[in-house]
């Protein structure tokens, strides 16, 4: 088991949930209804990714030293920086601009789960 990548999804599980609490109480009435939908979708990804992480962290324990897992944690927490980092300031500031780094975070995210399931074929230690 990699407590490091479970307590990192711990906590951007714990920032998932404290931030969409901030957007449905907070920004519900300052936000346009797009910018609002921008912020939501960086908390639903993040919250997906953050259980991705624990799932990660508790693969570990069975195929210790995984390069693949490592790659896919690490991978995993680029995305969420990236994506979700970039929908929330885009939605808060409205510089449109931010949404370039929106894909780098996608991509990250894609690579993570990628270099999982090539974790998952790995013969067990």
């Amino acid at each position: 088991m990699n407590r490091t990548f479970i307590t990192i999804g711990a906590i951007c599980g714990f920032l998932s949930v404290a931030l969409g609490a901030f957007g449905a109480h907070m920004l519900k009435s300052i936000l346009t209804p797009e910018l609002l939908a921008d912020y939501q979708t960086g908390v639903q990804y993040q919250m997906m990714h953050s259980l991705g992480l624990i799932g990660i962290g508790l693969a570990s324990g069975h195929l210790k030293g995984s390069v693949h897992l490592r790659r896919a944690g690490w991978s995993m927490l680029a995305g969420i920086v990236l994506f979700s980092g970039s929908l929330y300031i885009l939605s808060l500031t409205g510089v449109k601009m931010l949404g370039a780094i929106t894909p780098f975070g996608g991509v990250a995210f894609l690579f993570g789960w990628l270099s999982f399931a090539l974790a998952m074929k790995q013969p067990s230690k």
